[in-house]
């Protein structure tokens, strides 16, 4: 991976988002395995969401894409702005629905959120 004009200027900086990107990436690529997987508990997590099993898909693809999309040079926004999109339903989802700790849901969207503004120079491309 090079610096490119969207990286943080500092080493300490890159290898730091690169920490928080790689965590980030592995949270999610297994939670949407789990979800992909139908892993009993997502299975009932969605079922009590009561949107039914094809959000549950959805969610995973998203959060596996997302994961993925965050070390694609040119794409690190959009796929946290994805991650972070999703993370905001899931804590809606803990706090008006499921009940449990809303937690981890909220330290991965601060993480997307990191990845989000370490990346914000490439809104440029979409306005």
């Amino acid at each position: 991976m090079t610096m490119t004009e969207s990286a943080p200027r500092s080493k300490l900086a890159y290898w730091s988002l690169l920490a928080v990107k790689a965590l980030t990436a592995l949270a999610f690529v297994m939670a949407g395995g789990a979800k992909l997987m139908g892993v009993e508990m997502m299975v009932a997590t969605f079922d009590a969401i009561g949107l039914g099993q094809w959000f549950r898909y959805l969610t995973a693809l998203i959060e596996i894409g997302g994961a993925v999309l965050i070390f694609v040079p040119g794409a690190q926004l959009v796929g946290a702005l994805l991650l972070g999109a999703t993370m905001i339903g899931a804590i809606l989802s803990h706090l008006l629905i499921l009940g449990p700790s809303a937690m981890p849901a909220t330290v991965l969207l601060v993480f997307s959120a990191i990845i989000a503004w370490a990346h914000r120079d490439q809104a440029r491309k979409f306005l």
